[in-house]
C-alpha cells in the first residue's frame, strides 16, 4: 500500500483502461527514427536509453495538431507551463510550493542543471553526486569545469548519509563553493527518497554550506507502494533548486522544454539566469509539456498501471532466465538496475563515467550474443561495473522475448571454452 499523500492509480475490474505499453507492435516500433531504435542494427531489441514504446497521449497529440494546423510554431510565451506544473504538484504530491515567479523555462533538465550550477558555483568548485548515477551528471558537470565528487550509495542502493557528509566536507575544502546534484527519484536504481531522507539531506547540506540541485525529471513516474516528496517541500531546502519536465513520464524527449524551480531563498539566484537560456525551449515543446501536466493525467495513470505490471513481470523473467542476476524492484522510473556481478563478466578497472556510448562486461555480452541493448553499468560511475540498466517501458511481449534471449545467450556463453 502506498503512503498517504500521493494519488495512486487503481484499476477497477471493468475500467476499460488501455495500457499505453501494448498499443504498438514491434514492427511499428522499428519504423521509428529516434536514438533508441536507430543506434543499433535492426535485429537488436533496444532496452537501453530512456524512451518509452508508447504513442503520444491523445491530449498532447491534439494540442500539437491544433498548433500545427494554426501555424502556431513561433517563439514560446507565457507562464502556462509553470501553472500546469503547479496544478499537477498540488493534485499529485499535495505540494502547493510551485510559485510561477520562482520558475524559469529552460531547454531541458540537464541544460537547466548546468545553468543553475553556473549561478551558484564557478570553475574549480565541486559538485557532489551519489554514484552510481545518471552518466550526464559526470559529463555535463566536468565539461563545465567543475570537480565531480562521488558519495557512493549504500548497499541498499539508498543515499548513505555518512558518505554524503564526507563528500560535502571534501567538496568544501579550501573554501570552495559546492553543490549536491541529486537524482530524485534516483536513476538508475529507481529508489524514491523518503521525506525523512530528504530532510536529513537538506540539514546536512545547510550545515556544510552546500547548495542542493534536485533533478526530478522522473517524479511523475513513482509506482504504487512509494511516495514522491518534492525536495523543495522539506524544511531546510529553501536555498535549493529543482528541475522538472514531462519528458520522461509522457515520452517527450524530442520536444524540448523543462522548468527550473527555485526555493524561496534562491529566487534571486534564479533571476540572474541569462535571458537567452529561455530562448532554447521550443514553442511546441512548451505546449506539449503543458498539456501533459494539465490534460494527460488519465493517460499517465494507465501508464503507471502498465509499468507496475511490467516491473513484476521483469522480476519473474529474471528469476526464470537469469537466476544469478540480482534484481531489486524499483520504486519509481521505468528503469531496472540489474546486478550481473555474479556472472563474472566485468572487471573493476576505472570506468569512463559519463561516456554514454561505452559498452563493457555484461552489456557488451548481451548485445553481441543475445541482440539485446542495455545500458552498461560502468558509465554510471563508482559502483556501476558489472551492472546493467534495463528500460522496461515496453510491451510485455518484448520483455519476454528479450529476457529469454538473454538467458539463452548467457547459457551458451558460460559453456563456451575459455582461451
Amino acid at each position: 500500500m502506498s503512503e498517504p499523500g500521493n494519488r495512486t492509480p487503481s484499476e477497477p475490474a471493468d475500467s476499460g483502461r488501455t495500457d499505453p505499453l501494448v498499443q504498438l507492435s514491434l514492427r511499428e516500433l522499428r519504423q521509428r527514427t529516434s536514438m533508441k531504435w536507430r543506434t543499433h542494427p535492426a535485429d537488436v531489441l533496444p532496452l537501453w536509453v530512456a524512451e518509452m514504446d508508447v504513442s503520444l497521449a491523445p491530449a498532447i497529440a491534439e494540442t500539437l495538431h491544433r498548433a500545427v494546423d494554426r501555424g502556431d510554431t513561433g517563439y514560446p510565451y507565457g507562464t502556462a507551463y509553470a501553472e500546469s506544473l503547479a496544478e499537477f504538484a498540488a493534485e499529485r504530491w499535495q505540494w502547493d510550493g510551485v510559485r510561477v515567479e520562482n520558475t524559469a523555462i529552460v531547454p531541458d533538465v540537464m541544460m537547466g542543471i548546468v545553468e543553475i550550477l553556473r549561478l551558484i558555483t564557478g570553475p574549480g568548485d565541486a559538485v557532489v553526486v551519489c554514484s552510481p548515477v545518471y552518466p550526464p551528471f559526470y559529463a555535463f558537470v566536468s565539461h563545465d569545469g567543475r570537480d565531480v565528487i562521488e558519495a557512493r550509495l549504500g548497499p541498499d542502493l539508498r543515499v548513505d548519509l555518512g558518505a554524503l557528509e564526507d563528500a560535502f566536507i571534501r567538496a568544501r575544502r579550501h573554501g570552495r563553493r559546492a553543490a549536491f546534484l541529486m537524482s530524485s527519484p534516483h536513476n538508475p536504481t529507481g529508489v524514491v527518497h523518503t521525506r525523512a531522507e530528504l530532510e536529513a539531506i537538506a540539514a546536512l547540506a545547510r550545515g556544510h554550506g552546500v547548495r542542493v540541485v534536485s533533478d526530478e525529471i522522473h517524479a511523475p513516474l513513482v509506482l504504487p507502494g512509494a511516495h514522491f516528496t518534492p525536495f523543495l517541500s522539506v524544511p531546510g531546502s529553501e536555498n535549493g533548486f529543482a528541475l522538472v519536465s514531462a519528458s520522461k513520464a509522457w515520452n517527450l524527449a524530442g520536444l524540448k522544454a523543462a522548468l527550473a524551480i527555485a526555493g524561496s531563498d534562491a529566487s534571486d539566484d534564479l533571476r540572474r539566469m541569462p535571458e537567452e537560456v529561455g530562448h532554447g525551449p521550443s514553442h511546441l515543446g512548451v505546449l506539449a509539456h503543458t498539456a501533459a501536466f494539465r490534460d494527460a493525467t488519465d493517460w499517465l495513470d494507465d501508464l503507471l498501471i502498465g509499468l507496475d505490471a511490467n516491473r513484476a513481470l521483469l522480476g519473474e523473467l529474471v528469476e526464470e532466465h537469469l537466476p544469478a542476476v540480482g534484481y531489486v524492484s524499483p520504486q519509481g522510473t521505468y528503469l531496472a538496475w540489474l546486478d550481473c556481478t555474479p556472472l563474472g563478466l566485468h572487471d573493476d578497472s576505472p570506468s569512463s563515467a559519463g561516456v554514454v556510448s561505452d559498452l563493457a562486461g555484461p552489456a557488451r555480452m548481451f548485445l553481441d550474443e543475445a541482440r539485446v541493448a542495455l545500458s552498461s553499468g560502468h558509465v554510471f560511475g563508482t559502483g556501476g561495473a558489472g551492472f546493467v540498466r534495463l528500460n522496461f517501458a515496453t510491451s510485455p511481449s518484448v520483455l519476454r522475448q528479450a529476457l529469454a534471449a538473454m538467458g539463452r545467450a548467457l547459457a551458451v556463453h558460460q559453456q563456451a571454452p575459455r582461451t
